[in-house]
């Protein structure tokens, strides 16, 4: 009887947070509405999507794209949005009719494109609500439209506060939760090293913004400080919520810390360090941090340990809330992800998978995706599969079981490919440098 009722117990609140999580049209939803789709972790509920396609079999229909970008289309019913540079460095947002792959419109929101080692200043995810339409730029311009494509408001963050002051230009997309708009920005002191920060401000604060997403203006702007320097106290990570015992927190991953937010004030409530051991000056942290079944995930940066923690923290809880590491096969540049009670890691360098327990961090199994090209993308998980996009454009699908097990490997090409693969209805979105695919029936 006991036992039975902590399960029956664990199960409500299990489905209370996923009710918090999802987006409002339900449970039941496949929708993707931001970078790491409906539950913040890199899955959804979706079911009957494929596990092998070609370039002319399963494709419903692909769509040739203004230009190559590294963020993640998102999707809203029959809606999906995405950003895209054009030939003259304008930046667009698009807004395509998921069923056909029309355009529906598409708005220039920001001009001034330019390119890094591998990012340009598309690289942010859009966010929806279902309602409103949100776009975020490296050129720090915030957009936001409404489904007919009518501007509701537009900002620059870089005249208030600076240019973004992040060596391989910015790349966190933001978070719409519970009402409120979230934007991290973890950067450099200073802006003199980086021509595309250069402006009238010199010196830079690293900061969590809360804005109103029906008006555009500031809540709050809390400060996020740091001991990290140089490059350390980048970060392309984006901020992640989580509904624990002490309430909704805002979760920070970068500057050689984890932290947790108040979402009224942006008041820093833990935090967590011992990130860059090494204390690399140069060692810049990409992921973002997960969820999964009462720890938070943080990878250090160039592969350096995962690091899980307990949540319920106040204060430093670096050393009393440690669960474990995980030092092999760990990540760089791939967000891991939470799916079907499992962690999954995707050593992008190595292109290897690996299936570790969140209680534990013991290694389930590990295994090798068997291709050539890196792998910058984060992993998608949905229906019992895995799927996976190397740079080349090489899609590798794998089982999402106790084994590990490569169920297809697709070389679509069309690379660089840095987008995450979305799931929605019963269909994969697949963002090369040159399309945009639906696959599916």
């Amino acid at each position: 009887m006991g036992k039975h009722f902590r399960f029956l117990s664990r199960s409500f609140f299990l489905l209370g947070i996923a009710s918090v999580l999802l987006p409002d049209r339900g449970l039941q939803a496949a929708d993707w509405p931001q970078w790491r789709g409906p539950r913040f972790d890199g899955s959804s509920p979706e079911k009957n999507l494929p596990e092998s396609w070609s370039l002319t079999e399963g494709v419903a229909w692909k769509k040739p794209l203004p230009a190559r970008a590294g963020s993640t289309p998102i999707t809203w019913g029959d809606r999906i949005f995405l950003t895209s540079p054009d030939a003259n460095k304008n930046l667009l947002l698009l807004c395509l009719d998921r069923k056909t792959g029309d355009i529906l419109w598409q708005k220039e929101s920001a001009v001034g494109d330019r390119t890094g080692e591998r990012n340009n200043m598309a690289s942010p995810s859009p966010v929806t609500d279902g309602k409103s339409v949100f776009a975020l730029f490296g050129t720090s311009d915030l957009v936001a439209y409404d489904f007919g494509g009518e501007e509701l408001w537009r900002r620059n963050l870089g005249k208030d506060f600076g240019k973004f002051a992040i060596m391989w230009l910015y790349g966190s997309s933001p978070l719409l939760y519970k009402g409120n708009l979230y934007i991290q920005v973890l950067q450099r002191d200073v802006a003199n090293e980086y021509s595309h920060a250069v402006d009238g401000k010199v010196e830079r604060e690293s900061y969590l913004l809360c804005i109103d997403p029906k008006t555009g203006k500031d809540l709050w702007r809390s400060v996020r400080p740091t001991d990290a320097i140089k490059e350390s106290s980048e970060a392309y990570s984006t901020p992640t919520p989580f509904e624990g015992a002490q309430g909704t927190e805002i979760v920070l991953l970068g500057g050689n810390y984890l932290t947790g937010h108040s979402p009224k004030d942006g008041k820093e409530l833990w935090r967590a360090g011992g990130l860059n051991p090494k204390q690399d000056p140069w060692w810049r942290i990409v992921p973002s941090p997960v969820m999964a079944d009462g720890i938070i995930l943080a990878s250090a940066p160039k592969r350096d340990p995962v690091f899980a923690y307990k949540t319920g923290g106040k204060g430093d809880i670096t050393a009393t809330h440690l669960a474990w590491k995980m030092t092999e096969n760990s990540t760089d540049w791939s967000t891991p992800l939470f799916y079907n009670g499992k962690i999954f890691v995707l050593d992008g360098d190595k292109k290897v998978l690996s299936c570790v327990d969140p209680k534990t961090g013991e290694k389930k199994w590990s295994g090798s995706l068997n291709v050539k090209e890196i792998f910058w993308s984060s992993p998608t998980g949905a229906d019992g599969k895995i799927y996976c996009i190397g740079e080349g454009g090489t899609v590798v699908v794998c089982s999402a079981g106790d084994e590990f097990k490569v169920l297809s490997t697709i070389p679509m090409g069309e690379g660089p490919c840095r987008s995450s693969i979305v799931v929605a209805n019963e269909h994969l979105y697949i963002r090369t440098a040159q399309n945009l695919y639906s696959i599916g029936k």
